[in-house]
Order: C-alpha cells, then structure tokens, then sequence
C-alpha cells in the first residue's frame, strides 16, 4: 500500500533552521493532499501544514506560517517542511501524512521524526 518515511529530524538551537523530508512510495498517485502534523507528549497531534498534490496549494497553522514553508516534488513523491526561527515550543515529534482520493481526512501516516529545539 502507501508507505511515508520521513527523515531531517534531530537538534537545533532556537533560531536556527532545519529541513524534514518526507519520501511517499506505493500508490503515490491516489494522494490529493500531503501534510506535516506534530505532537508532544500529552498533547494532542497538532495540523503543521498541507499542500495538494496536483494545484500546490498551501496551507499553514498559524503558529508556524511565516517560519515554515512547504513544498513537494511530485516526480519524486517528496513532500519537504523547511522550518526556519524555530522555537523550543517547535520541539516535537512531526508525522508526514497524507489523503488519498476519496477520503474525507488524512489516512496514511509515517513514523515520525523528532525536532528538538533547545540551547
């Protein structure tokens, strides 16, 4: 089926900058939408951003838009998150997600990368 792994995650002082990847392989042609989602733990998993796979439409929360910028490579069923001015309450785990045709919510998940943010 859909399998997403993303990578790019790890340590990074506030202020600074970091880039996740998020590789999609299966039947990356059924996607509509891919996304970035994170949760801490005891809270509940946080919408990051999304993006449509065929208009490159973008959506952001309103805690990361202006510091985090999305963008996929289609040919190479990549989806990016380029964060930039991160913050320690950026730290988190980030799940790369996507919607496939015919859903009515995000229904593909990966395993999740870690981004801490700390002096």
């Amino acid at each position: 089926q859909v399998q997403l792994v993303e990578s790019g995650g790890g340590l990074v002082q506030p202020g600074g900058s970091l880039r996740l990847s998020c590789v999609a392989s299966g039947r990356t042609s059924s996607f509509v939408y891919m996304g970035w989602f994170r949760q801490t733990s005891g809270k509940e998993r946080e919408f990051v951003g999304g993006i449509s796979t065929a208009g490159d439409m973008t959506g952001y929360s309103d805690s990361v838009k202006g510091r985090f910028t999305i963008s996929k490579d289609n040919a190479k069923n990549t989806v990016l998150l380029q964060m930039h001015d991160l913050r320690p309450e950026d730290t988190a785990v980030y799940y790369c997600a996507a919607r496939t045709h015919g859903a009515n919510r995000y229904d593909s998940w990966g395993q999740g990368t870690t981004v801490t943010v700390s002096s």
